[in-house]
């Protein structure tokens, strides 16, 4: 059992762009957060691994070749592995938990 500190929380200042923390990687799953500030850009690209967003403190737009969702303090977003996304209209510093099946790059690795 572990307790995951500092997941989901703002990292506090930092210059630009965004951010990303590792908080958690074995073979079959990852989790870190995902740090973006209001009227940042979502610069990722996809990864080979299915992800799910859990939104903790901000606001924006997920958008990807289906569509756009809105993403909200409790909002839950899958993405499916190899799908272009991002997210945009980043109104307010977005904060997100990322978990990653099987854990993020471990797809990439294997060809």
């Amino acid at each position: 059992m572990e307790k995951l500190e500092g997941a989901g929380q703002w990292p506090g200042h930092f210059d630009g762009g965004t951010n990303w923390v590792d908080h958690l990687r074995r073979d079959d799953i990852s989790v870190g957060t995902y740090s973006v500030p209001a009227g940042g850009v979502d610069d990722q690209d996809p990864h080979t691994e299915d992800e799910i967003y859990v939104i903790t403190a901000g606001r924006a737009v997920l958008t990807g070749p289906e569509g756009s969702i809105p993403a909200e303090p409790g909002s839950v977003l899958f993405v499916p592995a190899n799908e272009e996304h991002r997210f945009e209209q980043i109104t307010e510093d977005l904060v997100a938990i990322v978990v990653f099946g099987p854990a993020e790059y471990s797809r990439a690795r294997k060809g």
